[in-house]
């Protein structure tokens, strides 16, 4: 048994799945295929599905027309080890897309993702309460996230 997340696209599945396989590493198209015959979602020809796998995980993708549209509700997240990544895959998911805000994006397909430093987890959940609400507060201000400006707000004030 295994998860494998499904994306519904109202066009350009295809293009999307290349587009994140040229971005990610341990990533590529498995397979694109047209379905046969028409479907609910449109004519014979219309409806595309696309096998890939996107840092070593399969995801599975449809172009089906506009009929549901992506939203805040699901996100593809990925944790980055540096802010050299981070910095790198926000601006190459966002190319054409929108940043939205606390490491969020919308890419030029839709499809919404959160670009995360692994340490944000240990930055925002240890140290006293006053430290938490440091990095909480600055994550919020933030719409590319700083691994730096999280540390330092998880330190807290400099005592001259």
């Amino acid at each position: 048994m295994r998860l494998i997340p499904f994306l519904w696209y109202a066009k350009d599945a295809p293009e999307a799945a290349k587009f994140y396989a040229s971005i990610l590493p341990d990533s590529r198209v498995d397979s694109v295929e047209i379905m046969p015959g028409d479907s609910p979602a449109g004519p014979e020809g219309s409806v595309q599905i696309v096998r890939f796998t996107l840092l070593g995980q399969p995801v599975q993708a449809m172009t089906a027309g506009p009929h549901h549209a992506f939203n805040d509700a699901i996100s593809m997240m990925v944790e980055v080890d540096t802010q050299e990544e981070l910095d790198r895959l926000w601006n190459a998911l966002g190319e054409g897309g929108q940043f939205v805000a606390c490491g969020w994006l919308n890419d030029r397909y839709g499809l919404r993702w959160q670009i995360t430093p692994k340490q944000l987890p240990e930055l925002i959940n240890s140290g006293d309460r006053a430290a938490r609400r440091r990095v909480a507060e600055a994550m919020l201000k933030m719409v590319k996230l700083d691994i730096a400006a999280l540390q330092a707000a998880q330190a807290g004030p400099s005592v001259s």
